[in-house]
């Protein structure tokens, strides 16, 4: 992607963005706020996912 490609881009979001009404901007921050993922793969991403996962399953074995 060029650098105007990436600029007309950006700037047809923040244009779609502008034209939203307020009420769905905030509808969409609190579902955003609502889906967070856990702090544990917030902060450490997917790795202890997939160790507790690993011996969760060699455990049944």
């Amino acid at each position: 992607m060029s650098g105007n490609d990436y600029v007309k881009f950006m700037t047809e979001e923040l244009v779609r963005y502008m034209d939203m009404p307020q009420e769905e901007r905030e509808r969409r921050k609190e579902m955003r706020k609502t889906t967070r993922q856990s702090t544990e793969n917030e902060l450490f991403g997917v790795l202890p996912f997939a160790i507790k996962f690993l011996f969760r399953t060699r455990r049944k074995k």
